[in-house]
């Protein structure tokens, strides 16, 4: 049962004041990127008011703060995913360029000809394009693991995919597309069985489950802020300490070097020397405050409100004829809900919802593996988070009959 009041909770955001035509915002999008409280807007628009210069570079009294401001904000962060050593939390722009790193810097540098990484079709592009490039530069190669008819990984065939030659596996904690929950730890702890590392995308999981990196002993885990309240550009790669150490720099700069000769130079300590040149100090100030909003929610409560409306639009959608991708099992899966309405294309279908008031997105979601394993071009996707109700949910399902009456005349 949801324990937090949901009308509190969307009192703290200014945009869902929004009305468009006289029809309030119902915005269904935060797989894409969520809404801000008003807490995490503030805890930004401070660090700019009161405290700004540039992290690890001046001694006086601004510069001292701003650097104050962004090491707390990654002493807070790193404890929000369970982490007490903050050493171990890289700052990036988000997910895609934490996977990146881990790519050019473990990837490039680790494997060759024979190696093989192992990946699944339920990736978003963003853990599936950086792997290629990888394969393609150092003659290892690229492996998948298929998904059931019903949207789950299919694990069948598992240890024939996972062997001696496989160094990575990279897999998402939580589907972009499905909204499948993937089996973190049974995967990382057969990947570590026959020696690979494994890559977590935690992109959509992170905002709306509890994670535990050190109980999930995964090796590289990558998030991005702005789908978890934070703002755009805040986000990370958390990872464990001695790969860390053997991570190479994907970026050469200011600040992530320690001495500069005429034909190489030294590195700045970890993480220092994966964070070049001027980085992102209030978008990371605003992400620890969103971390503080998420906790004084409560994950477990965050993770149960997701789980009774996902439950509630699935239901709806299926008794309005929609196909529904994905589970339909609500404790496997998150709230992300990709559906095909009757015959009207998914583009269509969201211009006519947005009339409504009702942000939705239409496409292949950054994910064509998926789309083409279930044979369909495009899906609409409704994503819902903390300050969706069930109301918000009937609007939706009633203007889905109206765009039906549309096409139909």
């Amino acid at each position: 049962m949801n324990t937090f009041d949901v009308e509190a909770v969307r009192r703290d955001f200014p945009i869902l004041e929004r009305t468009f035509d006289g029809k309030p915002l119902v915005y269904l999008d935060s797989g894409a990127t969520s809404q801000k409280p008003a807490q995490v807007i503030e805890a930004e628009s401070a660090f700019y008011r009161l405290h700004n210069a540039n992290a690890h570079r001046g001694i006086y009294t601004l510069g001292e703060e701003a650097t104050e401001a962004y090491e707390g904000a990654r002493s807070r962060i790193a404890r929000f995913f369970g982490v007490e050593d903050a050493s171990r939390l890289v700052f990036t722009r988000g997910t895609t360029e934490s996977i990146n790193l881990v790519a050019y810097g473990w990837g490039r540098a680790s494997l060759g000809e024979g190696d093989e990484i192992l990946i699944t079709e339920m990736e978003h592009h963003s853990n599936i394009v950086p792997w290629q490039l990888v394969a393609q530069a150092t003659g290892a190669r690229l492996r998948y693991i298929g998904l059931t008819d019903d949207g789950l990984l299919d694990l069948s065939n598992l240890g024939e995919l996972l062997g001696d030659r496989t160094k990575i596996l990279g897999v998402t904690a939580m589907s972009n597309a499905l909204g499948t929950i993937t089996p973190l730890k049974q995967l990382v702890d057969a990947a570590h069985a026959v020696g690979a590392i494994v890559v977590v995308d935690a992109a959509q999981a992170a905002p709306h489950m509890p994670l535990d990196m050190d109980g999930l002993e995964a090796d590289f885990l990558a998030f991005s802020g702005h789908k978890m309240l934070g703002p755009t550009a805040s986000g990370g790669l958390l990872a464990k300490r001695e790969l860390l150490d053997r991570l190479q720099p994907m970026f050469g700069g200011g600040d992530m070097i320690r001495e500069v000769f005429h034909d190489h130079a030294t590195w700045n300590d970890v993480p220092y020397r994966f964070e070049a040149g001027t980085m992102q100090v209030a978008q990371q100030v605003g992400l620890a405050a969103a971390c503080d909003y998420l906790d004084a929610l409560g994950m477990e409560a965050v993770r149960a409100h997701e789980v009774e409306i996902t439950r509630y639009a699935i239901d709806r959608l299926l008794e309005a004829g929609a196909v529904v991708y994905g589970p339909k099992d609500t404790d496997i899966r998150g709230g992300t809900v990709s559906f095909w309405y009757h015959d009207i294309h998914p583009h269509d279908l969201a211009t006519i919802l947005n009339e409504e008031g009702i942000a939705v997105r239409a496409g292949h979601h950054c994910a064509q593996l998926v789309m083409r394993r279930y044979g369909t071009p495009a899906t609409v996707r409704a994503s819902f988070y903390v300050y969706n109700t069930n109301e918000e949910v009937d609007l939706l399902v009633a203007s889905l009959a109206r765009a039906g009456d549309i096409f139909a005349s």
